[in-house]
């Protein structure tokens, strides 16, 4: 498998980001790691190995970065007003800085540009989903398991505009029914997947469901049993049963 590491100063975040580059072609694919995660939870946690035949085979090119939630939605005695802001410069960090590199890397390997495929368990699961609603024409597909899509999870009873504008479950509700995003986000895939047993909160993916039935979102939320867990024996298996449907 090929792999490439890099770093660089972000200015959206005032310090050295590092990521790590698996694959030599294919579909782009930002992998955002789970709660507090940096990049090598993508090896460390075997979901290299897991995704090795979509790797090696020149389907997928994954990028995996750094989160910034000890700052921000990991932090609840911190000031939730700059924990907000905190996030938002990471969001701009992987939006203007992490998907273009990751974008230009593949298209001198495929011969052409796309869009970027959305990655993540639990608390990434949740950052990839934002980041596929809010910003369609970056990313055009996402695979979010057992995610929580609501603000307060992070922040409690507290909501300011940037908080809001983080909350897929909220702006979402308030999203107008002909709005262009809807097409926009409709030009691509997507799996929102999480299972009903020990540790899995799913009340806010079935709202999701529900929103996006309203709003003729046709994104795929698939809610499995009790007996699926919140832990990685689900989630390899989950990335092997859906990856080949969003390919």
């Amino acid at each position: 498998m090929e792999t490439f590491y890099t770093k660089w100063y972000s200015p959206n975040l005032d310090r050295e980001m590092e990521c790590k580059v698996y694959g030599h072609g294919g579909k782009p694919v930002l992998f955002i790691p789970c709660q507090d995660g940096r990049f090598f939870d993508f090896e460390n946690f075997h979901l290299a190995g897991t995704m090795a035949p979509w790797i090696e085979s020149g389907q997928i090119m994954v990028l995996a970065i750094d989160t910034m939630d000890k700052e921000t939605w990991s932090d609840p005695n911190g000031n939730p007003f700059w924990r907000a802001r905190r996030h938002e410069s990471w969001i701009r960090y992987l939006v203007d800085e992490a998907s273009p590199f990751l974008r230009s890397r593949a298209a001198e390997r495929n011969g052409f540009d796309q869009r970027i495929m959305t990655f993540g368990c639990s608390l990434g699961a949740s950052h990839a989903v934002n980041l596929r609603l809010r910003f369609p024409e970056v990313f055009d597909n996402c695979l979010a398991l057992s995610g929580i899509f609501t603000s307060e999870y992070g922040f409690g009873s507290y909501m300011d505009e940037v908080v809001y504008q983080n909350s897929p479950v909220h702006y979402m509700a308030n999203l107008p029914a002909d709005h262009p995003f809807i097409g926009k986000i409709n030009e691509g895939k997507g799996v929102i997947c999480v299972g009903q047993g020990s540790w899995e909160q799913p009340d806010t993916t079935l709202r999701l469901k529900q929103l996006f039935e309203e709003k003729g979102i046709h994104l795929w939320v698939d809610v499995w049993g009790h007996d699926v867990f919140h832990d990685w024996e689900w989630w390899y298996k989950q990335v092997i049963y859906f990856l080949p449907k969003l390919l």
